[in-house]
C-alpha cells in the first residue's frame, strides 16, 4: 500500500470478534469518565480525578477536531504532511518536505541526489516553527530525488551550529556504507520503487484470546555465531513463521522494529519512528512478511516505544532543532535517570501529532493489528515508577505525582487505534497495576484490550532461585496467576524476553542449568535433574496458560526449553552475534529432549484452540489448593486441570470436585511419551462422577494423579 492511504483503501475484513468497547464511541462528548465505577467501587472515592482526566481527554480531542477534523485526520495528516515524500497531488507532482524545528535557524535538503549542496534546496518556515519545502518533477516527468537514494536535511541550529540530520518523520534508514565520511552514522534513504510491495491478503479475524509468540527477527537466525549473522524478514517469513503456525500460536509480537542504530539495545533505543530496521531488510519485505502471517490467520502486534527515545543526536531526533526542549521535557525532567534515554512531552500539540501519526503509520502503512506499548509505568508517573512499590492503596494512582498528559496521550492512542482498525488490539506494559488500565476510553478508562500479568514471570524466577519445589506453595501460586483486575484482561507469562537476557537464565536454564548441555539425548536415560526440569518445565507453562488470564506468551525459543540466554554484540563481548540467535535444530533433532518440550507447547495450544478456555467470560474456578499433596484442581472453561507438583508422590484414586456429573476422559496429559513422560497413566482412562461433591464442588471423581504432571479432563456425552 502507498504512503498515505487509509484503512479504508486496504482490503478488509471486519473481524468476526469485536468487544463491545472496540466500538469507536460517537458519545464521547457526553460522558463523564466515571463508569468504569461499575468494575470497581473503590474508585467511588476517586471520582473527582477520573472526572478531570477524561475532562482533559475530552477538551484535547474536541481541540484537535475543530483545528484538523477529526483525530484520525489529525494523525494522517501528519505522516502525509511530514518527512520527505512524493506528492499527493496529481496536479502538482513532486517531492513534498516538512519538518517542525521552531528553534532552528535553517533547514536544506540535500543527499546522492544534489551532491550534498547544502543551499540548492532550502525550506521555507511558516509562523508555528514549521519548515516546508516543495520540489517539482523534472521535465521529462521522473523524480527529483531518485529511489534507494540517500539524504539528510542541512540544519543551522538555534546555536548557529551547522550540521546535517535524518528527517523526524524519516521511513527508510540505513547505515552509511565503510568508507563513507558519515559512517557509522545512518542516512535517510528515499524509498519510492517503480512498484511497492501490494498486500494480497485480508486482515486476520480477532482472536477471542490471545496467544503471542514474541519474536525478534534480527535474532532468529541460526548462525553458529562465527560470523555476524542478522537474520532478515525475507528469511524469518520463509523459515521461522511456519514454525510458529505449526505450533499454533495466532499471534505475533514483533521486537526491534522501529529503527535502533545501537543493536544491543534490543530495538528499546529507537531512534527512527517511522522507519522499520534495515538491518533486517527494506520496508516492503517486512510488508511481505506481515501479508504472510495475515495469510495464515495470525495477527502481528508491534513492540512499540512510545515512552522514550534515544539520546541519539546523530541518527535521531534529540536535540534536532539545537534544542533540548523539542520533542522532550527540558533539562532533568527530559531524561530517564536510569534508561538513559530521552522523554517525550506529551503535552505539546507537534509532539503528539508525532506519536498518533507514528501509530497510524504502522496500522494504515504495513497493516499491524495492534500494539504493545512498551514501558507504560515510565509514561504515567513523573518519578516513572522509581523506587514506588505502589502499595499504599489508590492514592499512588491519582495525584500530582500522575503525567496527566502521557495519561490523555495513551487514551488519544488507544482511541484513534481502535477507529482506523476495527478489531485492533493493544497491550500495555505496566508494573504499577494501575486502575482502569484495560478499560475502554468511554468508561473512562485508557482503552487497552489487555494488560501484561507482570508479576508471574517474576514469582516463577524468584521460586527457581530461592526454593526446591517440595518448598512451593500451591495457594501463593494460584494467587499471583489470578489476582488481576476485574474486567481487565491480562496476557499472562512464564517469561518474556526480560528473563532471557544475559545476566538472568531462562527457566529450562534455572530447572537444568548445565544439564542441558550433556543431559539432553534420548539416547542415554534421563538423569534427574533432566527429568525434573523437563516435567516442571510443561506444568509451570500449562498452569500460567490456564489460569493466568485471556492470553499468554512467549518468547522465540521459550517453546523448546532454549538452552542459552540472550546477549546482543557490545564491547563487552568482544561484539560476538554467539549469543544473539536461536538454535532452531534443538527442536528438530528426534534424539534430542527439545523436541519433547516443544511438542508439549503444540500442545498446549491445540487445547486452547479446541476448547477456547482462556478467552473472556470463560468460567474459572480454582477447587483446591492442597500444601501437603501440592495439589491444584481447577476448571477452567468446560475443562478440568488437575495439577501435581509433588516431587515425588504419585496418588491412586484421588477425589477431586468438579461442576458438571458424568463421564470424563483425558484430553492432554504432560506424562505422555510424546511429551518426555513416563505414560502413568493410560490415556484411554475414562472417569465417572461418584454420589457427592468434594472440595466444594457439587460433583467429583476419583483419578490417578502422577508426581509432576498435569493431567486435563474433559466431559463427554454417554
Amino acid at each position: 500500500m502507498k504512503a498515505g492511504a487509509t484503512g479504508a483503501d486496504q482490503k478488509m475484513k471486519m473481524p468476526e470478534y469485536m468487544p463491545w468497547h472496540q466500538v469507536p464511541d460517537k458519545e464521547w462528548r457526553t460522558k463523564d469518565g466515571c463508569q468504569v465505577v461499575q468494575w470497581d467501587p473503590m474508585l467511588e472515592g476517586c471520582k473527582g480525578s477520573l472526572q478531570y482526566r477524561y475532562g482533559r481527554y475530552k477538551e484535547l480531542k474536541q481541540r484537535i477536531c475543530d483545528a484538523e477534523g477529526s483525530l484520525e485526520q489529525f494523525a494522517e495528516n501528519g505522516y502525509k504532511k511530514y518527512g520527505v515524500r512524493r506528492s499527493c497531488d496529481p496536479k502538482k507532482p513532486g517531492i513534498v518536505a516538512c519538518e517542525w524545528a521552531p528553534g532552528a535557524k535553517y533547514l536544506a535538503l540535500h543527499g546522492d541526489f544534489n551532491g550534498w549542496n547544502r543551499g540548492q534546496y532550502p525550506y521555507q518556515r511558516d509562523e508555528y516553527g514549521c519548515w516546508n519545502l516543495f520540489i517539482p518533477d523534472n521535465a521529462d516527468g521522473t523524480c527529483v530525488i531518485p529511489h534507494d537514494s540517500r539524504y539528510k536535511i542541512a540544519i543551522t541550529t538555534c546555536s548557529g551550529e551547522e550540521t546535517t540530520r535524518i528527517p523526524a518523520w524519516a521511513d527508510y534508514c540505513v547505515q552509511a556504507p565503510k568508507g563513507a565520511p558519515t559512517h557509522p552514522a545512518y542516512d535517510s534513504v528515499f524509498w519510492n520503487p517503480p512498484k511497492s510491495y501490494e498486500f494480497k491478503h485480508e486482515l486476520p479475524v480477532t482472536p477471542k484470546s490471545l496467544r503471542i509468540y514474541e519474536a525478534h527477527v534480527g535474532m532468529s537466525s541460526l548462525g553458529d555465531g562465527s560470523q555476524p549473522d542478522v537474520n532478515t524478514y525475507e528469511i524469518f517469513r520463509k523459515q521461522v513463521l511456519p514454525r510458529i503456525k505449526r505450533l499454533g500460536y495466532n499471534a505475533i509480537q514483533f521486537m526491534a522494529i522501529q529503527e535502533h542504530p545501537y543493536y544491543a539495545s534490543f530495538g528499546y533505543h529507537v531512534a527512527n519512528f517511522f522507519a522499520p530496521s534495515s538491518r533486517c531488510g527494506n520496508p516492503d519485505e517486512l510488508k511481505e512478511l506481515i501479508d504472510e502471517c495475515h495469510a495464515m490467520g495470525i495477527s502481528v502486534l508491534l513492540d512499540i516505544v512510545h515512552a522514550h527515545a534515544s539520546k541519539n543526536v546523530i541518527d535521531g531526533i534529540n536535540e534536532f532543532d539545537g534544542t533540548d526542549s523539542h520533542y522532550f521535557h527540558a533539562g532533568p525532567s527530559g531524561t530517564h535517570p536510569q534508561w538513559d534515554s530521552k522523554l517525550f512531552n506529551y503535552g505539546q500539540w507537534e509532539v503528539l501529532r508525532f506519536l498518533l501519526g507514528n501509530c497510524r503509520w504502522w496500522v494504515d502503512e504495513f497493516k499491524f493489528d495492534g500494539f504493545r506499548f512498551d514501558g507504560i509505568t515510565s509514561m504515567l508517573y513523573k518519578h516513572h515508577g522509581i523506587g514506588h512499590c505502589f502499595v499504599n492503596g489508590y492514592g499512588d494512582y491519582f495525584g500530582l505525582q500522575v503525567d496527566m498528559d502521557a495519561c490523555i496521550y495513551l487514551m488519544l492512542a488507544n482511541d484513534l487505534i481502535h477507529t482506523i482498525r476495527p478489531g485492533a488490539i493493544t497491550v500495555a506494559e505496566d508494573v504499577s497495576g494501575m486502575p482502569t488500565l484495560g478499560r475502554p476510553v468511554h468508561e473512562g478508562g485508557f482503552g487497552f484490550d489487555y494488560r501484561l500479568a507482570m508479576a508471574a514471570p517474576d514469582m516463577w524466577i524468584k521460586l527457581l532461585k530461592e526454593s526446591t519445589d517440595d518448598q512451593w506453595e500451591m495457594g501463593n501460586i494460584v494467587h499471583v496467576l489470578t489476582n488481576r483486575r476485574y474486567k481487565e484482561k491480562v496476557i499472562c507469562y512464564t517469561e518474556s524476553h526480560d528473563q532471557a537476557l544475559v545476566g538472568d537464565k531462562t527457566v529450562a536454564f534455572w530447572l537444568m542449568d548445565k544439564e542441558m548441555y550433556t543431559g539432553m539425548s534420548l539416547l542415554t536415560p534421563a538423569n534427574h535433574i533432566v527429568d525434573r526440569g523437563i516435567a516442571l518445565h510443561k506444568m509451570i507453562r500449562m498452569v500460567t496458560m490456564a489460569l493466568g488470564g485471556e492470553g499468554y506468551l512467549t518468547f522465540m525459543g521459550n517453546e523448546f526449553g532454549h538452552p542459552e540466554w540472550i546477549d546482543f554484540p557490545r564491547l563487552g563481548n568482544d561484539w560476538s552475534y554467539h549469543h544473539a540467535r536461536r538454535q532452531w535444530n534443538l527442536a528438530d533433532m528426534t534424539h534430542l529432549r527439545y523436541i519433547h518440550l516443544n511438542n508439549f507447547d503444540a500442545a498446549m495450544h491445540g487445547l486452547e484452540e479446541a476448547f477456547s478456555f482462556m478467552h473472556e467470560g470463560a468460567h474459572e474456578y480454582v477447587s483446591l489448593k492442597n500444601e501437603g499433596d501440592k495439589l491444584i484442581v481447577a476448571e477452567k472453561g468446560e475443562l478440568l486441570f488437575v495439577f501435581n507438583f509433588h516431587p515425588t508422590q504419585s496418588y491412586q484414586g484421588y477425589k477431586v470436585g468438579c461442576a458438571w456429573p458424568g463421564k470424563y476422559k483425558i484430553v492432554l496429559d504432560s506424562d505422555w511419551a510424546e511429551f518426555g513422560g513416563h505414560e502413568r497413566n493410560d490415556r484411554h482412562n475414562v472417569f465417572f462422577t461418584g454420589d457427592g461433591g468434594a472440595d466444594g464442588r457439587p460433583h467429583s471423581l476419583q483419578v490417578y494423579s502422577c508426581s509432576r504432571t498435569v493431567m486435563v479432563l474433559r466431559r463427554v456425552d454417554e
